[in-house]
């Protein structure tokens, strides 16, 4: 168990830099400086793979567990994908934060809102019925799967804004 833990840890510390490098795409609202995103459209599908796997791996499904996988690792892809879609749309936005109304970008706001909400509730739905079937050990993992996702990823996104902000202080 000691061996599946750290195998774990290991792949969350070496991915949480590819995770966050997904949304450095994005215009800097402090600085307004336009930050280009190093991956690539495979780079992110390989990172998809990666994440599914990972919660696969830690799940260990049994054999009646498994017909339930399938529409929660689409519900997980589907939701990767509109992600990666929005930032897209982001990224290819031209800088006209001035030219657009005010009113156009809440409009925006509220349908991507909208748009990652019904991506949750298809995930919620398809995680529920595997949920009800795992044993205490398989939520206890994923339980620790969960948490040192959430505190790397949120480590390697601490550490890429200071980064951006030392290296906008030095231009």
């Amino acid at each position: 168990m000691l061996k599946f833990v750290a195998s774990v840890l290991i792949a969350l510390v070496s991915g949480s830099s590819l995770a966050f490098a997904q949304t450095t795409g994005v215009q800097d609202r402090t600085t307004g400086v336009q930050h280009q995103s190093t991956l690539s459209p495979t780079d992110l599908k390989a990172l998809t793979d990666a994440r599914v796997a990972l919660v696969k791996a830690a799940l260990q499904l049994t054999p009646e567990q498994e017909k339930y996988w399938p529409a929660l690792e689409e519900a997980i892809r589907a939701r990767s994908t509109g992600r990666q879609q929005r930032l897209a749309v982001l990224v290819n936005r031209p800088n006209q934060a001035g030219d657009i109304a005010p009113f156009e970008l809440l409009r925006q706001r509220a349908d991507n809102m909208a748009q990652r909400a019904t991506e949750l509730k298809k995930l919620v739905d398809a995680w529920q019925p595997l949920w009800q079937t795992l044993n205490p050990d398989q939520k206890r993992r994923l339980g620790i799967l969960a948490t040192n996702v959430l505190r790397v990823v949120g480590s390697a996104a601490e550490a890429r804004q200071m980064e951006i902000h030392e290296d906008d202080e030095e231009n």
